[in-house]
């Protein structure tokens, strides 16, 4: 088992010892990097005395500021797993003082290290899936090396393309997850050869799947989602590499968002306006729709839609309402009238478009 020590944890070490002593923490990487402190502003930058500390293995103590770079006064410990140096741990202070602190703070850090450790070995297989993909999509700190180890026990090459399978339960009366439809989702998961998928309480199933055989099996999971229609909706996402497939994750909800009425499979490739939209921050959509549809009614709205889909043709609209041509066209100058916006007009046909795809 890899040592399971990620900026996290060695953040949370810093802040606890920086509470107990006073002083200011860094943590070190072998190459002398500072990759977690209690003061901000080192992350990132070169601790001289650091890397001497990793090179030599052993305690160096330093009495003097600014003597070397990026050092100041203090305690410089390396820290050790499994017979491995994993780090340095740096206190800054006079070392008589902040000595004792250095031994906690690297005692601290080998049990928490252990604890994880044991709980990565304790996990089952499930709960492992689990812990990667939502990570993965969560953007959470997964130790690199145990990611690794279970990427490629699963067979998910890190250079090739994937995509994320949202599958969403539902009914009139809820999410309803039967053993039946559960034995039917693995099954299906099998079928598409994905080896990382887990089941999100209370309704919904994350599966990765490889992007070749995504488009050879592809009608497979157009046929589940047409055989469970009513009980279940089918998002794809887009193509990205496994460290990225948040990307592919944000793009199957949108996906599944944007499902038209009646139909319970989508495809993030299949969009286009709404990826943008959906890039556009909630406080800019609430002023654009406030300043568009706010004071159209429910059946204004409706008007639009099918206006839109029509493709702003009175001819169709009229076939499709069973109204008048001259009542379909006071409608529209009516909307006209409430919201400034006239959708007989190219321009802001365009601005009401987009805000009802809102």
């Amino acid at each position: 088992m890899t040592p399971y020590i990620t900026r996290a944890l060695a953040q949370q070490i810093v802040d606890t010892v920086r509470d107990l002593c006073g002083q200011n923490v860094n943590f070190i990487d072998c190459s002398g990097t500072i990759f977690a402190s209690t003061d901000a502003t080192r992350i990132g930058t070169f601790h001289e005395i650091g890397q001497q500390t990793a090179e030599r293995g052993t305690v160096i103590e330093v009495r003097e500021n600014d003597r070397f770079t990026g050092t100041q006064q203090g305690v410089n410990l390396p820290v050790y797993h499994n017979h491995k140096m994993i780090a340095v741990i740096g206190i800054t202070g006079n070392p008589d003082e902040v000595r004792k602190y250095a031994k906690l703070a690297e005692r601290i850090t080998r049990l928490l290290i252990r604890e994880k450790e044991l709980d990565a070995f304790n996990r089952t297989e499930s709960d492992k899936k689990s812990y990667i993909l939502r990570g993965l999509i969560d953007h959470e700190d997964i130790h690199p090396d145990y990611l690794r180890e279970n990427l490629t026990r699963w067979n998910i090459s890190e250079k090739k393309s994937w995509q994320l399978l949202r599958l969403k339960i539902h009914s009139d009366d809820g999410p309803v997850l039967s053993a039946s439809l559960d034995t039917a989702i693995s099954r299906l998961f099998q079928k598409l050869d994905s080896q990382l998928f887990t089941f999100v309480y209370p309704d919904e199933y994350l599966a990765v799947i490889e992007d070749k055989v995504f488009h050879r099996q592809r009608q497979i999971l157009v046929d589940f989602a047409l055989k469970y229609t009513g009980t279940l909706c089918i998002a794809v996402g887009n193509p990205s590499l496994i460290h990225e497939i948040a990307d592919s994750a944000f793009s199957a909800e949108i996906a599944m968002k944007s499902m038209p009425a009646g139909c319970n499979y989508a495809e993030a490739s299949s969009l286009d306006l709404e990826l943008i939209l959906a890039s556009i921050n909630s406080r800019n959509k609430k002023v654009f729709l406030e300043k568009t549809l706010d004071k159209l009614s429910p059946e204004d709205l409706e008007l639009l839609r099918i206006y839109f889909s029509c493709d702003m043709s009175l001819k169709k609209t009229c076939e499709e309402t069973y109204l008048h041509k001259n009542t379909i066209q006071y409608r529209l100058n009516h909307i006209h009238k409430k919201c400034g916006y006239n959708p007989r007009e190219f321009q802001d046909a365009v601005r009401l478009y987009l805000a009802l795809k809102m």
